[in-house]
């Protein structure tokens, strides 16, 4: 019986977790884990999404934030690694790279994925990305239609990185 109640309890917390990881910033996912961990349950699972990756983004989910400035300030010169983000399939940030007040390099600085579909997602659509915020010189493009996840985070990545360098 003991048995019973502790998977149902675990069970309950993982399920928490993995509900959670999709609405909390990155910051609070510590708190969500040591949280889960305190009352008696594993905070497990992969964070993959429920949803399967056919909504299309054209531009901020709703609830997202806008962010206050879109691309380097005029004259900027420089580098700086952006937020690590935390989406429905991993973590990753950007590394940019501003010189004359242009977007001229943009790489990722960490990538960390659950899972195999994960990293060959972010191998197709990380490219794609890249491509828009250098043609743009900005943060504000649109996101890759059925990657919206990692579209987002790595836009926010870019806009924090951007941010960085306007300080």
């Amino acid at each position: 019986m003991n048995r019973v109640i502790a998977a149902v309890g675990a069970t309950a917390a993982g399920f928490a977790a993995v509900v959670g990881l999709h609405t909390v910033s990155s910051g609070s996912v510590n708190t969500l884990l040591k949280t889960a961990a305190a009352s008696g349950g594993a905070a497990g699972g992969t964070g993959r999404s429920a949803s399967s990756g056919s909504r299309s983004s054209s531009g901020p989910a709703a609830g997202a934030t806008t962010p206050t400035t879109a691309g380097p300030a005029s004259g900027a010169t420089g580098s700086a690694v952006g937020a690590a983000e935390q989406y429905g399939y991993g973590i990753l940030s950007v590394k940019v790279t501003v010189s004359g007040g242009k977007i001229t390099d943009v790489s990722l600085a960490n990538l960390r994925v659950a899972e195999s579909y994960s990293q060959m997602l972010a191998q197709q659509v990380v490219p794609m990305l890249r491509q828009e915020v250098l043609a743009a010189s900005s943060a504000r493009v649109n996101g890759v239609s059925g990657a919206t996840y990692t579209s987002e985070a790595y836009l926010m990545s870019v806009q924090s990185a951007l941010d960085k360098l306007h300080a």
